[in-house]
């Protein structure tokens, strides 16, 4: 399994890549934005992970640079109380976001979160379509189709469609929800969950009678809406 690792702090690359190595895992590190986006784009990842402050390009315009071209899953490091800069980065297409500083530990449980995600994929193959209304999702090509029109989506926010679309009518948990795609319960202040709900809903628009297709159920959840706004 390689991982890239694009961060300045050479201390930290040392301290990761030790760490991540004797769990099995293959790292290269990268120490500035521009070598490391042609880096990413050029290699085969499992996960890139991504600091936001670094020379040359920063963390945020390599992930918006990436995201034309590949669909590798993305953690992005911040610095801590930089709420602005992970909402950003979600919304760039970032698959899950660390503060600095964590625990090499705390790492390593998001990346199997994302490899669990992606040993998935063979499994989703044998399983059907899922279709509500004029929306339709294959999760043997993790593709998604609206219409006539093909909706490009992130891993998680795939995962998080998924999982409302077989249970369409019924309000689920965020834990549920967290724990479906993110692979971890949501905390007090983590606002990941929601950010990537937000960009999904943008994505997916309104039903063509103008309908939401999302509901946030406060308190509890959220739920994808049957056609005509019926609940189960």
């Amino acid at each position: 399994m390689s991982i890239l690792l694009i961060d300045d702090d050479n201390e930290l690359c040392e301290l990761l890549s030790e760490y991540l190595e004797g769990e099995g895992w293959a790292i290269e590190s990268i120490h500035n934005g521009r070598a490391g986006l042609k880096r990413a784009l050029e290699g085969v990842w499992e996960v890139v992970i991504l600091d936001i402050m670094l020379p040359e390009l920063n963390g945020l315009d390599v992930l918006r640079s990436l995201r034309r071209e590949s669909g590798v899953p993305v953690i992005m490091l911040t610095a801590r109380g930089e709420e602005v800069d992970r909402i950003v980065g979600l919304e760039l297409g970032a698959d899950d976001y660390l503060p600095k500083p964590f625990n090499p530990r705390e790492l390593a449980a998001r990346i199997r979160a994302i490899l669990r995600r992606g040993e998935a994929t063979q499994e989703n193959a044998k399983r059907r379509s899922l279709q509500v209304g004029d929306l339709e999702l294959d999760p043997g090509s993790r593709s998604l189709r609206i219409g006539t029109e093909d909706i490009e989506l992130t891993g998680v926010e795939f995962d998080l469609l998924e999982l409302m679309l077989s249970r369409a009518g019924q309000a689920i948990s965020r834990e549920e929800l967290s724990l479906h795609a993110l692979g971890r319960r949501p905390s007090a202040y983590d606002r990941s969950l929601d950010t990537h709900m937000s960009n999904l809903r943008k994505k997916l628009g309104r039903t063509p009678e103008g309908r939401e297709r999302l509901l946030t159920i406060r308190g509890l959840g959220y739920q994808y809406l049957l056609p005509g706004g019926e609940k189960q």
